[in-house]
């Protein structure tokens, strides 16, 4: 009998070598290439090359748009994300750390998704039992909603054809494996094989199907990066263990934005939706101290109003150090850098701390004027009166740059009892009817006169 030919692959991004190796000399990781059998010839067309397309080549004008309606999981965070809802024979892939929610926000929507005929949860790391257990903390208590606990892809595929599901979830594709193939579940092989059998389902049957990913120390989903590629949707749960708040981002929706986020709260009764974040995150926001600045975020059609707090001190070593969670830590360094050299504010020789409260992450430059604001009111120990928003970007020279879609951030700062916003001059100027009073600036040094003069 002959042997079966096998090669080593790595396990971080799939380089493929005929004989083990200590460094992959693709992606440079150590103790990474697994050895693993090859695919029969036979075996070597991936199985979602038929997914239910047309035989032969149609005119793009021949063909049909979509005309079903999304279907609405009764969780308006997770909906806004996906772009409006589900969409039929979509694959959606969810990402996050351990114990973040994943499992208990795919229960939840299977939940309300289970209105409309029989649904199907697969777990492959949880028992019957503790996911009825779980089921009950969270009371979903839907009689539509079928458990399989089955890490076998072809067994459970047979059962989905069979039931003929409203929504599939699989938790999770590391713990899925084809026997055909004889390498160990969770590795590349099977991570792109499942996933493509998987795919193939859900465009030939019209299934909505979410997969769970693990996600490495890095942060990025496990398995070959060609699993992104594959799925429609790419979703990752953010937050950290210790902090009740979660954050629900898309990197990527085929049929949505990826800019909206969903806001949700951990609590004893699971995940609970947010349907005012600005007001959840400025609650417990201190009065009268220094530090602390409230500026307004865009995500997608949201506005965000945020807490960005500093804390200037004299450094006890030879380099002063800067500290940043929640900001681009070279952003704060360059605009600390702006401060000293154009308006001559002395952060030299101190520990610069900036944090954006209720851990939020500010990536667009319109918040550079509120971490100014908060380094400088931290430094001179001067509170910025709790009822002004500061906006704008701040360039190289300490000009003031314009921001965009100013009224979405003010009218959201005015429901929220603010009265006063400092912004870009530019960006003023084009405000209409706006209730707060508006201050516009072009430097830097106009806008901390603005603030704390």
């Amino acid at each position: 009998m002959a042997k079966a030919k096998t090669h080593y692959t790595c396990q971080a991004c799939g380089y493929q070598s005929a004989k083990w190796l200590g460094k992959c000399p693709d992606c440079g990781a150590w103790s990474s290439l697994v050895e693993e059998s090859e695919a029969k010839a036979e075996d070597k067309r991936p199985a979602w090359g038929a997914s239910g397309g047309a035989a032969k080549p149609v005119l793009l004008q021949d063909v049909t748009g979509e005309t079903e309606a999304r279907r609405q999981t009764g969780i308006a965070e997770f909906d806004r994300v996906l772009g409006g809802g589900v969409v039929s024979g979509s694959l959606v892939l969810l990402g996050g750390d351990p114990g973040i929610g994943k499992s208990t926000l795919l229960l939840a929507a299977l939940d309300r998704l289970a209105r409309h005929g029989p649904v199907l949860y697969v777990s492959g790391e949880e028992s019957l039992r503790q996911t009825k257990m779980r089921a009950e903390r969270l009371r979903v208590e839907s009689p539509a909603i079928h458990l399989f606990a089955e890490t076998d892809a072809e067994r459970i595929l047979n059962a989905a054809e069979a039931l003929k599901p409203q929504a599939l979830v699989v938790d999770s594709i590391q713990t899925m494996y084809l026997p055909d193939l004889g390498n160990a579940p969770g590795s590349i092989t099977q991570v792109r094989e499942v996933a493509g059998r998987l795919m193939a389902f859900a465009k030939r049957s019209g299934v909505p199907t979410f997969i769970v990913g693990h996600v490495t120390k890095e942060g990025s989903i496990a398995g070959p990066r060609v699993l992104e590629h594959m799925v429609d949707t790419v979703l990752y749960f953010e937050g950290e263990r210790g902090h009740p708040f979660r954050i629900l981002r898309a990197h990527k929706n085929r049929f949505g934005s990826t800019n909206e986020i969903g806001v949700f709260e951990m609590k004893g009764a699971g995940l609970m939706e947010v349907p005012d974040p600005s007001a959840l995150f400025l609650s417990e926001r201190p009065t009268g101290k220094s530090g602390s600045v409230v500026t307004s975020t865009l995500n997608g059609t949201r506005p965000l109003l945020v807490e960005v707090q500093a804390l200037v001190a004299p450094t006890g070593y030879g380099t002063a150090r800067r500290t940043a969670i929640g900001v681009d830590g070279n952003r704060v360094a360059l605009l600390a850098a702006v401060l000293e050299k154009k308006e001559e504010i002395p952060l030299v020789g101190c520990d610069l701390f900036v944090n954006v409260a209720g851990g939020m992450q500010l990536s667009e430059p319109a918040c550079d004027l509120a971490v100014c604001a908060a380094l400088v009111s931290s430094l001179q120990n001067r509170p910025l009166d709790g009822k002004t928003l500061v906006l704008g970007e701040v360039g190289l020279a300490g000009e003031v740059r314009a921001v965009g879609q100013v009224e979405p951030r003010l009218a959201e700062a005015a429901k929220m009892g603010f009265q006063r916003a400092v912004l870009p001059l530019g960006s003023a100027r084009r405000v209409e009817g706006s209730r707060l009073q508006l201050v516009g600036v072009e430097t830097l040094g106009e806008a901390l006169t603005a603030m704390f003069d």
